[in-house]
């Protein structure tokens, strides 16, 4: 119902990574390159960010933005075995045989990338929440993976998405296999205070909003309690228009987002920013 209240065509700050949501603020635009040209290169790509920070949103932006001549594999789960690992690939790339042994099975994805080579197609393997990979043989088939190449040219691009506990644990002695072929890492930070009200009144802007919705102390305070994490930004807002809309406001201030913050029981992030919350709240009237 609040849609309607404020003249939207959808939600606007939703839980899903929807890309046609994409903020291209700096440090995103910078990661999506990174991406791209990862792919391109048919390079190993390594992605970590901060809970939130907008990752999974990132690589659906990549899937969009590459063409046909990409063959993306999205793995969302990647608790999986060494033998779950290889098999799950080789049904994305199309490979039947449930039951064949991993040699044969290793064989046939070599043989299937192969084939897409020849046909001008480079897949793209994207594993998401990688720090969730069990063990190191897991790792170990990944990395493998990277052989599956010519003379000159890999014959996929992989992509690894993961908290920054992922890079943490690559820096271990024991991955130094795997580390030495990642080619190009980024690590996808939050959003500085002008980005995170760009960040809302794109979204805003997306629905068909007012992009001034929420005015500059409100965005103060977002910022202050949410750090420029997109996810964090989300859910405040999405509930500060929710409070607005219980009281028929077409204007959200900081007595509002401030409400919302105490409900969801969030904590200041922004040191600096949360001194001058309290004092926006205080001003407001707020405890």
């Amino acid at each position: 119902m609040y849609r309607d209240f404020f003249g939207f065509d959808d939600k606007p700050f939703g839980k899903t990574p929807d890309p046609a949501f994409f903020f291209p603020s700096r440090i995103h635009e910078e990661a999506l390159a990174r991406l791209q040209y990862g792919a391109e290169e048919r390079e190993l790509v390594l992605l970590t960010g901060e809970i939130g920070s907008g990752k999974t949103l990132l690589t659906r932006a990549l899937i969009d933005q590459l063409g046909d001549s990409y063959r993306c594999i999205l793995l969302i789960n990647p608790r999986l075995t060494p033998n779950q690992f290889l098999r799950i690939l080789a049904s994305r790339l199309g490979i039947k045989g449930g039951t064949i042994l991993r040699v044969e099975l290793v064989d046939r994805i070599n043989e299937a990338l192969f084939s897409f080579f020849e046909k001008g197609i480079c897949p793209v393997v994207i594993i998401d929440e990688a720090q969730l990979i069990p063990t190191k043989a897991t790792f170990d088939e990944i990395r493998l993976l990277t052989n599956f190449q010519l003379d000159d040219v890999n014959l996929l691009s992989l992509i690894l998405v993961g908290q920054p506990e992922l890079k943490r644990r690559l820096r271990q002695p024991a991955f130094e296999a795997l580390r030495q072929r990642i080619g190009i890492q980024f690590h996808l930070g939050a959003l500085g205070r002008e980005d995170t009200g760009k960040y809302i009144a794109s979204r805003l802007d997306q629905v068909g909003g007012d992009t001034h919705l929420f005015d500059e102390e409100a965005l103060d305070v977002i910022y202050g309690y949410s750090g420029g994490l997109p996810r964090l930004i989300n859910n405040i807002s999405s509930n500060a228009l929710l409070a607005a809309f219980s009281k028929e406001l077409l204007s959200i201030g900081p007595d509002i987002v401030l409400d919302v913050i105490e409900e969801l029981d969030l904590e200041p992030r922004m040191q600096a920013d949360a001194s001058a919350c309290q004092a926006g709240g205080n001003a407001q009237g707020q405890p």
